[in-house]
């Protein structure tokens, strides 16, 4: 695997533990539309909920560490999940301030303050990586009789807990750089104000067309770099209460995003939908009309984004550009909300009993104007340049028989994988939340045609052995019943 496909598969890894935060942010949500003056003071029941959606925020960087490990190991195995657990485990334990002052003999007050700090994304997603690595190298090991109860997956939490020594030792030395590195880092973003947050928007969307965009929400989203703006967002009252939290500040790194999501992005399908070909317009409609719905509801804006990232690349670059002056401005206008999955209509809505979240309502202005806005540029840009954006594209032959996707996800990822070349063409299938990943032995034999044809909202070919076919919510599904289907059926008549 490159390095582009081996950083894809850490980004991809990464949205495991992700998935886990719109359970806190429905929890804390509930609690504080329960309790928006005493956040859980008043009401036992908003306590409950706020603290069982804490339970999630407040434990982060080993879900990180858990999720990493269990997402890039090669079949998705509990074994790995636990190798990351006892990985994380022990690397904190022995980098514990008390723990390094023990170890090296020092007074506990000489400890360096980063040791004070161990305990996040950061060494989660590191332990997460390396166990993942053990697991799938050693995972099939047999040893000698005399030790074969601790062959195979019951030898990768053994072989971990000695690597997690390993790692301990080296970052107990070199972390203090790593994470003072991080901070000034963070810091001279924070340090940007407003401006540093439409920075960090602009290149949050440049990367997503290579599926890195994880990575680098992870440093201003997380515990990475000292920011950690969401789990400090829902964490409302009680954060602003320790200090990590500022109404009106927190959630810049978010709140920018609602107005994109919710209005600008089904404003761009508007356009889109205006100017494709007379006789497309029936096909583009309903394309555009569950692309635009996804974003604003629940903010998932990948199959509308795929649908002329590639098509019209200039579009996609007012996108980015438009996205960060849009985060720019709700950062200066102090107008926040928070989200735990992504910036859509549902968590909007949870977010604006926290008291973190302010004016929000202002997001909903703001993104009313960018509606127009993205309507204008998109449909003027699209016509002026004569962009070939969904609907209006020339004609293409494909290489064979023009195929109907399936309503039936069975029979359709049967169909896909037909187009894929089989089994036999794919080292291994795997999928994220809209796109299937693909590592492919000949690309030559795609025909990327056809599997727009089936219902792809997009294809991105990664070097020559690394395929992402864009789904939307049902590419896990399709993952899955590929992975279902026997080599022998995989070229016969779906």
């Amino acid at each position: 695997m490159n390095i582009l496909g081996y950083f894809q598969s850490v980004g991809k890894a990464l949205m495991v533990p992700v998935a886990t935060l719109p359970a806190a942010a429905i929890l804390m949500g509930i609690g504080y539309w329960i309790d928006p003056n005493g956040w859980g003071a008043n009401s036992a029941l908003a306590a409950f909920l706020i603290k069982a959606g804490a339970a999630i925020i407040d434990n982060m960087s080993v879900l990180f560490a858990v999720g990493v490990a269990f997402g890039m190991s090669k079949d998705k195995d509990g074994a790995a999940a636990l190798s990351g657990f006892v990985g994380f485990l022990v690397v904190t334990t022995l980098l514990s301030p008390g723990a390094v002052a023990q170890i090296q003999g020092i007074d506990p007050t000489a400890v360096p303050a980063a040791f004070s700090k161990i305990n996040n994304q950061f060494v989660g997603i590191l332990v997460g990586i390396i166990s993942a690595e053990i697991y799938n190298r050693y995972s099939s090991v047999e040893l000698h009789k005399a030790l074969a109860f601790f062959s195979g997956k019951r030898l990768v939490p053994i072989l971990t807990s000695f690597a997690g020594i390993v790692i301990a030792f080296v970052l107990m030395y070199v972390w203090p750089a790593i994470y003072g590195a991080l901070v000034n880092f963070g810091e001279s973003i924070q340090g940007l104000g407003a401006t540093g947050a439409g920075i960090y928007a602009f290149f949050n969307r440049l990367l997503i067309p290579v599926g890195l965009h994880h990575a680098l929400n992870s440093v201003f989203w997380f515990d990475v770099a000292g920011i950690n703006d969401i789990p400090n967002f829902l964490g409302g009252a009680k954060s602003i209460a320790e200090g990590v939290a500022t109404p009106g500040v927190t959630g810049m790194y978010q709140a920018g995003f609602f107005p994109i999501m919710m209005f600008g992005l089904p404003g761009a399908a508007l356009a889109i939908y205006h100017t494709a070909k007379p006789e497309n317009k029936a096909k583009v409609a309903s394309i555009m009309i569950a692309a635009g719905f996804a974003s604003f509801f629940t903010g998932v804006t990948e199959p509308l984004e795929f649908s002329f990232m590639f098509l019209a690349p200039l579009l996609y670059v007012l996108h980015a550009v438009l996205t960060g002056i849009s985060v720019f401005i709700a950062a200066s206008m102090h107008w926040m909300a928070g989200f735990g999955f992504s910036a859509g209509l549902v968590d909007m809505a949870l977010s604006t009993r926290n008291p973190l979240a302010v004016n929000w309502y202002m997001l909903i202005v703001q993104g009313l104007v960018f509606f127009a806005i993205y309507y204008v540029v998109f449909r003027a840009v699209i016509l002026r340049f004569n962009l070939k954006t969904p609907g209006r594209e020339d004609e293409t032959a494909s290489s064979g028989k023009k195929v109907q996707g399936s309503t039936d996800s069975a029979k359709l990822a049967k169909q896909y994988l037909q187009v894929l070349g089989g089994h036999q063409n794919l080292a291994n299938i795997d999928a994220c939340i809209t796109r299937l990943r693909l590592t492919v032995k000949d690309m030559s034999v795609i025909d990327e045609q056809q599997l727009k044809d089936l219902g792809a909202m997009g294809v991105v070919k990664l070097g020559s052995n690394n395929l992402q076919v864009i789904l939307g919510p049902l590419a896990e599904i399709i993952a899955g019943e590929m992975k279902n289907i026997h080599p022998s059926d995989d070229v016969s008549n779906a």
